[in-house]
């Protein structure tokens, strides 16, 4: 069958208006879809609006969080405090010291989140700070046995930090969750406890965020934690209270007669080699001072190749201070009780200590 042109004609108004009424129902149905997403785009953003203010502006909220069970929390550092300049220095103390005691283990430590999280590091921390050996598995991978470990590991330490007063910022989750706060406080915990020889930055704080799930809603909080304070602060938990103690918790006033008296008998000798003190705590850091004031207090030559007469090193200054303990006991002294390392590390009561105990041997002597 062929068509006439004019039938052909005829026929094309009816396709298009079909095809008008199709488009027209696509169309329609586009402008519906759109309209609701709009409507739903607008009640989450009203629903933001609404949770904004719990949501400090700088905090990433991590996908795990949603999966927070009612009423539980989570603990993470702030963004802001993570880039503290004191809190960077902190963390890199820590590292160093954590790869000094570790140095025979030939363990390199990096990274605190990702390296102690597994409790691997922090057995081994503890086996050779406290000499004591642990009943643990060597390596673990998987997560069961890795939180088995750490449950043994700070079994270990708490129960040896406890009953010194610490409050244990810590805990298996926590840890094995790497968060970093948590750690540094367990690491500082360690190394004051143990007298490790660094120096801690003092005063260092940082804010914590606290991520708490509410009737399905996640709140948030920013607290601030105190990690560090000073250093004789931290030292004073665990160190034996003794006259000093007595004298700078109650009679600071007192404290610079006991300096000046100290400085009046360590200069009647020094002066004799043309040095002279004026500050105790700094002066003395070294250790030069205290071996030649022990040649002099004893009347001998001490030799040069003993010991380190310019030291620029940790390690040569703790060796000086140690040698001139060695002196002390071989003049009759009893062992001081202060560390070496406390006195390199510019803690005034342990230098007091060891000068007091030359006063009451040798005030007397010319």
């Amino acid at each position: 069958m062929s068509l006439t042109p004019s039938a052909s004609a005829s026929l094309q108004p009816a396709k298009m208006k079909k095809d008008e009424s199709f488009l027209g129902k696509l169309g329609g149905t586009l402008v519906r879809k759109k309209r609701a997403k709009e409507v739903s785009d607008l009640h989450e953003e009203g629903k933001n609006a609404i949770n904004a203010p719990l949501l400090p502006s700088a905090t990433e909220i991590h996908p795990e969080d949603t999966l927070l069970e009612e009423n539980a929390e989570r603990i993470m550092l702030d963004p802001t405090s993570r880039e503290n300049p004191k809190f960077k220095d902190l963390v890199k103390v820590l590292i160093d010291w954590i790869n000094s005691e570790l140095e025979e283990e030939r363990i390199i430590v990096k990274d605190l989140e990702e390296d102690c999280y597994d409790g691997q590091v922090l057995q081994k921390l503890f086996e050779k700070l406290s000499g004591r050996k642990l009943n643990v598995a060597e390596v673990t991978q998987s997560e069961i046995g890795q939180k088995q470990k750490l449950q043994t590991v700070l079994e270990a330490v708490n129960n040896t930090l406890r009953p010194h007063g610490w409050t244990l910022e810590w805990s298996v989750d926590s840890i094995h969750s790497k968060n970093l706060v948590a750690i540094v406080y367990l690491l500082v915990a360690l190394a004051m406890h143990f007298q490790a020889p660094i120096r801690l930055p003092e005063h260092v704080t940082v804010q914590v965020v606290v991520v708490k799930k509410r009737e399905g809603i996640l709140q948030t909080a920013v607290v601030a934690k105190e990690l560090t304070s000073t250093t004789e602060m931290m030292l004073g938990r665990f160190a034996e209270r003794d006259a000093f103690d007595t004298l700078l918790d109650h009679a600071p006033d007192k404290l610079n007669v006991v300096k000046t008296s100290l400085i009046t008998f360590v200069n009647k000798h020094l002066n004799k080699l043309n040095l002279e003190v004026t500050e105790l705590e700094s002066q003395f850091a070294d250790g030069v001072y205290l071996i030649l004031l022990m040649g002099l207090l004893e009347d001998y030559f001490v030799p040069l190749y003993n010991f380190f007469l310019t030291p620029e090193s940790f390690e040569q200054k703790v060796h000086n201070v140690a040698f001139a303990f060695e002196l002390m006991q071989d003049g009759g002294l009893k062992k001081p009780k202060a560390r070496p390392e406390d006195v390199v590390n510019l803690n005034l009561k342990s230098t007091l200590r060891v000068l007091y105990n030359l006063f009451t041997n040798y005030k007397n002597s010319d």
